[in-house]
């Protein structure tokens, strides 16, 4: 009898795991939800409603005034960066996993995950 359970079981998951990716989170975020400034560490991003942001680590002694300017969008759960160079525009895409009033994060494809809290 525990054969037969034992291999029911085994039957299951193999018939869910081949339907292929079974998502059953949000995998859209209001984009108004990253107004604001976040921190993680002593890392922070500020996203204004205009469409652009900035980005300061305050361990290397940079203050939001000399931060990293970038544009950003946020469609569905793809946050795209374009961080704005003197002679070229670097574009990073993370997706989006969390956003809330109070939390925020993001992964690359590299598999770099970013924790932010909402600090204003």
């Amino acid at each position: 009898m525990k054969k037969i359970v034992f291999l029911l079981g085994a039957v299951l998951l193999l018939g869910f795991s081949s339907c292929g990716d079974l998502n059953f989170s949000d995998d859209s975020f209001d984009a108004s939800m990253l107004y604001g400034r976040w921190q993680e560490g002593s890392v922070y991003e500020r996203y204004d409603e205009t469409g652009y942001g900035a980005t300061w680590d305050a361990s290397d002694d940079v203050e939001e005034e000399e931060a990293q300017l970038f544009k950003w969008t946020l469609e569905g759960s793809t946050l795209i960066h374009e961080h704005i160079g003197t002679f070229v525009t670097v574009p990073k895409v993370y997706t989006v996993t969390m956003l809330n009033s109070n939390n925020l994060t993001y992964h690359d494809d590299f598999g770099k995950t970013h924790y932010f809290s909402k600090v204003d």
